[in-house]
C-alpha cells in the first residue's frame, strides 16, 4: 500500500508534516475510489433522493424508508435498504468473497437498528460455456448460500447474467432489506463528546488488509494468488450472534450510534462515525481484542476482519453492553471515546512493531506509547479531492441483423443461460426462513409479508412495545442487463429502471424507493467513463420520472482485467408496496384471454428494434436499442392496478429474451395458443423493449380500460388447459410442450449438477 504523490502532497500540506505510515495507509484506503467515490461523486447529484417516505437518505450505512400503513394502530414502520459490491474479492476467492459480501451488507442493516429480513444477489459472470465462469458461479452461490442460510436471512431475489466481458472480473452485488420501527432507529452519526467507542464482535486479525485500495484498482493477471490476503474470511455463526446481540442492545436503548466495520476496517468505521457528527476521537489500539500476536498499528486499523461493529455508548451503559456481548459469546473492547478534537490513535507495541510503523525505515528505540494517528476526522473521512476525467460518448450501432429461422431462434434464446431457469441457484438458498416470503424466487418480484411493527415505543424500563399487523406486502426486484447497457448505456440504464418497476407492478405493487450499485471499468479510460456517465444519467432520469427516490447505493469502478473492461452495469434494487400479501402468479391458469400491454410493435405503432437482445448476443449482429416509452410511469401505475383486478389470473413482465421467453416461462400446468400473424415475427418475439407485460384475464375489457390513453393493448390469444405453447406466425406455426420448454430452460441444472 502506498499513498500517491499528489495525495501525499495534499495531506502533508494539511497536516504541516509528513504522515506516519499508519496515517498514510489510512488516507490511501479512505481516499480510495472504493471509499471516497472520487470519479463518481460528481455525477451522483443527478439522483433524486428525496420524498415524503424517505427518513434517512444517502450517506449512512443504509437508507431508511417509511412504509405506508395498511393495518391499524399508530406509529410508523420503516424498512432499511442497502446494497454493496464484492467484485474483486469474489474473483480471487469466490466462496469467501461472496460470503463476506453478504455479511457486510447485513451489518450495514444492523447499524441502523434494523433486523435483516431479505437479501437479493445480482451476479454477473463470463460466458457460461467457460469452465472458469462455472467455477466462479458455483463458488459464489455456495458462499451466499452458506452464509445467508446460517444467519437465517432469506435470499429472495436477484439476477444472473453471463457475458464474455466479465470473464476476468465477475460482479457480485448484494442488497439487504431490514425492518425497524421509528423508536429503534439509530444512525452512523456520533452524538456527543465523552461517549465511549465500543468494539463488539470477532477478534481482529490480519485478513482483508488493504481491501479498500485493492477494490480500487484493476485486477492483475496473478490476482488469484497475489491478492488473496486482501480477501476477508467470514464466520456466519458469529454474525448470527451479532445480529441477536444487536437486537438486545437496541431493545434496551444502549446504542447512540453505530457503524459496521467494512472497508478500511476499524480506521474507516470509527473515523467516519465521528466525522459525520462533527467530532474527533481518542482510540487506544492496544485495547482492540486481537486474534493474532504482534499486530502493528496499521494492521489493527486497516484489517477488514469480519463480524465486527463499532458502537457509540454512554459511559453509564458500557457495563451493560459488555454483559450482553458476553451473553452472546462475542468479544468486546472499550477502545476509546468521542472527543471535540482530532481523530487520534495511540499504540504501544514491541520494538519490531514500532519499527514497522516508522516511516524512516530505521529501527526504532523503545519510546513507550506513541500517537500513530493525529488528523482532523473530517479531512480523513471526506477530504479526498474529486477526479476530473475525460469522457467519450458511445456511438450508436449500425443495423446488422442475422438471418435465422424461427425454430432455431426460439430454441437458442429460450435455452440460453441468460434466460434459463434460475432454480439451480435459488433452491440452494433458504428463501422461506423468517416465514415472511409470500411470493418466492422465480417470479418477477419477491413479496415479503410485513406482518410485524412496533406500535408502541420502548417503555421506561427498556422493554419493547407490542407488535401489530401492518397488512403491507413488500415487493422486491433487483438486477440489470449488460446486453442492454453494453449496447446503449443511457437508454439501457433507463430500461433497467423501467424493468424493475414493471416487475413490482406485475405483483400489484407500487414502487417506493431504490438503491443502486453502479459498476464500471477503469474510469481513466475516456470511452469507459463515457459509458459510466451514461448509466448514471439513464438510471437517474428514469427513477426520477418514475417518482422513485434513489436513497442510497454503491459505486464499484476499476472492474478491469487482462481480458478487458466489463460492460457498464447499473444494478438496481427496487422495492414497492401493495395492500395484502397475495399477488397474481406468473404461470398461466388456462382459463383466460392473453393480452400484451405496452408493446408498440405488436400494436403496429413502431418497428422492431433488436439492439441489446439475447437473440443478437447468440447469433451476432447489431441494432439500435429500443428506448423505453416516455409514458413508463403511467404504464407502471396501470399495470399495478390491473394486477389487482378480480379478473386477472396471471401477469408476467416481458424483458430478457423478449415475448418468446415470457410466454415460455408462463407455460406449465397450462398452455397458450397465440396468433402473431400479420407482423414481423423475429422482431415481435425477440425484441427486448422494457415496459411490457403479458396478462391472462377473464375480463379483457377491464384491461383495455386500465390502459386507455396509457399504453397499447394487444389481444394475442388465450390460455389453454393443454400444456403446450402454440404460436401462429407468418413464418409458420411454432409449437413446444411444457416438457420441451423445461428441457430447454434447465441448462444450468444440466451443466452444473
Amino acid at each position: 500500500m502506498s499513498l500517491s504523490d499528489s495525495d501525499r502532497e495534499i495531506v502533508t500540506g494539511e497536516l504541516g508534516r509528513e504522515p506516519t505510515r499508519a496515517e498514510a495507509a489510512l488516507f490511501e484506503n479512505l481516499w480510495s475510489e472504493h471509499c471516497a467515490y472520487r470519479s463518481s461523486r460528481p455525477l451522483l447529484s443527478a439522483f433524486d433522493s428525496e420524498g415524503e417516505q424517505v427518513v434517512v437518505g444517502p450517506g449512512d450505512d443504509a437508507a431508511v424508508v417509511a412504509l405506508p400503513d395498511h393495518g391499524s394502530g399508530e406509529g410508523e414502520t420503516y424498512i432499511t435498504l442497502g446494497i454493496e459490491s464484492h467484485n474483486h474479492p469474489s474473483y480471487v476467492d469466490p466462496y469467501d468473497g461472496a460470503a463476506t459480501g453478504i455479511g457486510g451488507i447485513v451489518r450495514d442493516t444492523l447499524s441502523m437498528g434494523a433486523y435483516p429480513i431479505a437479501l437479493t444477489d445480482s451476479l454477473y459472470f463470463g460466458d457460461f460455456d467457460r469452465e472458469h465462469s462455472r467455477y466462479l458461479l458455483e463458488g459464489v452461490v455456495e458462499g451466499i448460500s452458506d452464509y445467508g442460510n446460517a444467519i437465517g436471512v432469506p435470499t429472495v431475489g436477484g439476477s444472473l447474467a453471463f457475458h464474455p466481458d466479465y470473464e476476468g472480473n465477475p460482479l457480485v452485488n448484494v442488497a439487504c432489506v431490514g425492518l425497524v420501527s421509528e423508536d429503534r432507529l439509530v444512525t452512523a452519526e456520533a452524538q456527543e463528546a465523552g461517549n465511549e467507542l465500543v468494539l463488539v464482535g470477532n477478534a481482529t486479525g490480519r485478513d482483508g488488509l488493504g481491501g479498500a485500495s485493492f477494490a480500487s484498482e484493476d485486477l492483475a493477471e496473478d490476482a488469484e494468488t497475489e491478492d488473496r490476503p486482501a480477501v476477508q474470511v467470514g464466520d456466519p455463526y458469529t454474525e448470527k450472534l451479532l445480529i441477536e446481540a444487536n437486537e438486545s442492545l437496541i431493545d434496551e436503548g444502549l446504542i447512540e450510534s453505530a457503524r459496521d466495520l467494512g472497508a478500511a476496517g476499524l480506521g474507516g468505521a470509527s473515523s467516519e462515525l465521528v466525522a459525520k457528527g462533527g467530532f474527533g476521537a481518542e482510540i487506544d489500539l492496544n485495547r482492540v481484542h486481537q486474534r493474532e500476536p504482534n499486530m502493528n498499528a496499521m494492521e489493527i486499523l486497516l484489517a477488514e476482519s469480519q463480524e465486527r461493529m463499532c458502537y457509540e455508548v454512554r459511559p453509564e451503559n458500557v457495563e451493560r453492553v459488555e454483559a450482553i456481548a458476553e451473553r452472546f459469546d462475542l468479544g468486546c473492547s472499550v477502545i476509546g471515546e468521542v472527543t471535540e478534537g482530532n481523530y487520534t490513535c495511540t499504540f504501544e507495541g514491541s520494538e519490531a512493531q514500532r519499527a514497522s510503523d516508522d516511516t524512516s525505515g530505521e529501527q526504532s528505540e523503545p519510546r513507550g506509547r506513541e500517537t500513530v494517528v493525529d488528523v482532523p476526522a473530517e479531512f480523513l473521512a471526506d477530504g479526498a479531492p474529486m477526479n476530473d476525467l475525460a469522457h467519450v460518448e458511445p456511438e450508436e450501432p449500425a443495423r446488422d441483423l442475422p438471418d435465422v429461422e424461427l425454430r432455431e431462434a426460439f430454441e437458442t434464446v429460450v435455452g440460453s443461460p441468460n434466460t434459463a431457469s434460475r432454480e439451480w441457484v435459488y433452491r440452494q438458498y433458504d428463501h422461506e426462513v423468517g416465514v415472511r416470503t409470500a411470493v418466492k424466487p422465480g417470479d418477477d418480484a419477491a413479496v415479503m409479508a410485513i406482518r410485524e411493527a412496533r406500535a408502541e415505543p420502548r417503555s421506561a424500563d427498556g422493554s419493547s412495545g407490542e407488535n401489530r399487523e401492518t397488512g403491507t406486502g413488500l415487493a422486491i426486484s433487483a438486477g440489470a442487463d449488460p446486453n442492454w447497457t453494453g449496447a446503449a448505456p443511457y437508454e439501457g440504464a433507463r430500461a433497467v429502471a423501467v424493468e424493475n418497476a414493471t416487475n413490482l407492478a406485475a405483483k400489484g405493487a407500487t414502487p417506493l424507493a431504490a438503491v443502486d450499485c453502479l459498476n464500471g471499468a477503469n474510469p481513466e479510460k475516456p470511452a469507459v467513463y463515457g459509458g459510466f456517465r451514461g448509466i448514471v444519467s439513464g438510471l437517474a432520469d428514469a427513477c426520477s420520472a418514475l417518482s422513485v427516490p434513489v436513497v442510497g447505493g454503491n459505486v464499484s469502478l476499476y472492474n478491469d482485467s487482462a481480458t478487458g473492461p466489463i460492460p457498464p452495469t447499473p444494478t438496481l434494487a427496487m422495492v414497492g408496496t401493495r395492500e395484502g400479501y397475495d399477488a397474481p402468479p406468473t404461470r398461466l391458469s388456462g382459463e383466460g384471454r392473453l393480452l400484451v400491454v405496452g408493446d408498440p410493435v405488436l400494436a403496429g405503432e413502431a418497428e422492431p428494434e433488436l439492439g441489446g437482445s439475447e437473440l443478437l448476443a447468440r447469433f451476432g449482429g447489431s441494432d439500435r436499442f429500443p428506448a423505453p416509452s416516455e409514458g413508463a410511469p403511467e404504464f407502471v401505475a396501470a399495470l399495478a392496478a390491473a394486477a389487482n383486478d378480480g379478473g386477472t389470473l396471471a401477469v408476467h413482465d416481458v424483458s430478457h429474451g423478449g415475448l418468446a421467453v415470457a410466454l415460455a416461462e408462463m407455460v406449465g400446468e397450462a398452455g397458450a395458443r397465440v396468433d402473431l400473424s400479420g407482423g414481423p415475427t423475429i422482431g415481435t418475439l425477440f425484441g427486448e423493449r422494457a415496459g411490457r407485460a403479458v396478462i391472462e384475464t377473464t375480463d379483457p375489457e377491464a384491461v383495455h380500460e386500465r390502459f386507455e390513453d396509457v399504453a397499447p393493448v394487444s389481444e394475442i390469444g388465450e390460455a389453454t388447459p393443454e400444456k403446450t405453447l402454440v404460436i401462429e406466425t407468418d413464418a409458420g406455426e411454432l409449437s413446444a410442450s411444457a416438457e420441451e420448454i423445461r428441457a430447454l430452460r434447465d441448462v444450468l441444472e444440466r451443466e452444473l449438477d
